[in-house]
C-alpha cells in the first residue's frame, strides 16, 4: 500500500526542498502528527534508504556508529570486514535518510557525533578509519518540544546546523480522514466521535498535553470490538466510556495542579461529547449509525 500523508503538503514541500538543498533537518512537533510517515514518503520519492533510530539515553555513540565483533577481533584482529555498521554509518555509506526520533532524549556525547557528521560530512572511527558520507546522505531529527520529562535542551550548535520545521496537529477533517484510513470498518459517526474526543483532550484545562490522532484511531477500532464481545449496540454508553478510558487516559498528561485522575478527566470529556454529539462530520448521529 502506498504511503499516505494527510494534510501535510506544506511540510512535505519544505522537507523536500531542504533535503534537495543539502540541508539537514530538525522537525519539532507533538507525537502522532505524521512526522515518520511524512519522512518515509520523502525517502520513497528519493529512492533512498530510510534508517530509523529511536532516541533515548541508551543511544550511545557506539550503538549509533557501530562496533567490531569481539570474537572476530580476537581471532582475526581489527579488520574492516569485522566491523558491524550502526545506523549512522549505514546511512552515510548508502546515502540514506537517517531519522533520529526524540533527539532531545539523546546523550550529549552522541549528539556531538551527529554534529561532527553534519559539519564535516565524515567520521573517524578508531581502528577503522575515515568514513565519508555519500553526497545524498541527510540527517533528519525530530523532537517533542512540549515534553520535559527525561529530555535536555538542545544546543545552538545543533540548531545552527539544521533547518527547523514546526509540525502541529492536522485540522479536524484531516484527522477524520486519517482515522477512516486506519479504521476502515468504522462508521462515519464513530469516526467523528473518536476525533472529537481526542481533540477535546488537547483543549481541556486540566491537561497539559492531550491525545494524538492515534488515540482516535484506537477508539474507532476498539468500540465495535467491545460492543461485539458484550453483544450490545456500538453506541452503548458503557462501551463508549470504557473505550475512551482505555484508549485515551494513558495518552494524556495532567497539569501538576490537577487534583483529579486522568480517568476522571476523560470521563468528563466523554460525557460532554456524548451530550452534544460529535462535530460536523458526524452531525448528531450516534456512533452506531
Amino acid at each position: 500500500m502506498p504511503i499516505q500523508v494527510v494534510g501535510r503538503r506544506r511540510e512535505l514541500e519544505l522537507v523536500q526542498a531542504a533535503l534537495a538543498s543539502g540541508a539537514h533537518i530538525l522537525i519539532e512537533g507533538p507525537p502522532g502528527t505524521g512526522k515518520s510517515t511524512l519522512l518515509r514518503q520523502v525517502a520513497a520519492s528519493r529512492h533512498t534508504e530510510f534508517v530509523l533510530v529511536e532516541g533515548s539515553a541508551e543511544l550511545t555513540p557506539a550503538r549509533l556508529i557501530g562496533s567490531f565483533d569481539p570474537a572476530l577481533v580476537l581471532e582475526q584482529g581489527y579488520r574492516p570486514e569485522n566491523f558491524s555498521d550502526g545506523p549512522l554509518v549505514r546511512a552515510m555509506r548508502d546515502g540514506g535518510l537517517l531519522y533520529v526520533e526524540e533527539l532531545n532524549r539523546v546523550p550529549e556525547e552522541t549528539i556531538n557525533v551527529l554534529l561532527t557528521v553534519m559539519s564535516e560530512g565524515e567520521i573517524n572511527v578508531p581502528r577503522l578509519g575515515r568514513i565519508a558520507a555519500d553526497p545524498s546522505f541527510r540527517l533528519v531529527a525530530a523532537m517533542n518540544p512540549y515534553d520535559s520529562v527525561g529530555t535536555s535542551r538542545l544546543s545552538m550548535a545543533l540548531y545552527d546546523r539544521t533547518c527547523r520545521i514546526s509540525v502541529g496537529y492536522q485540522d479536524a477533517e484531516q484527522e477524520r480522514q486519517i482515522v477512516r484510513l486506519s479504521a476502515e470498518h468504522a462508521k462515519p459517526a464513530l469516526v467523528a466521535e473518536a476525533v472529537t474526543l481526542a481533540r477535546a483532550t488537547r483543549e481541556h484545562p486540566d491537561l497539559r498535553s492531550g491525545a494524538s490522532v492515534r488515540g482516535a484511531i484506537d477508539y474507532a477500532r476498539l468500540v465495535p470490538e467491545l460492543a461485539d464481545i458484550r453483544a450490545v449496540p456500538a453506541d452503548d454508553w458503557q462501551v463508549g466510556l470504557d473505550a475512551a478510558l482505555t484508549t485515551l487516559s494513558g495518552r494524556v498528561r495532567r497539569h501538576e495542579s490537577c487534583r483529579r485522575s486522568a480517568d476522571q478527566v476523560i470521563e468528563e470529556i466523554f460525557r460532554s461529547v456524548r451530550a452534544v454529539g460529535p462535530d460536523s462530520a458526524g452531525g448528531d448521529a450516534s456512533p452506531g449509525e
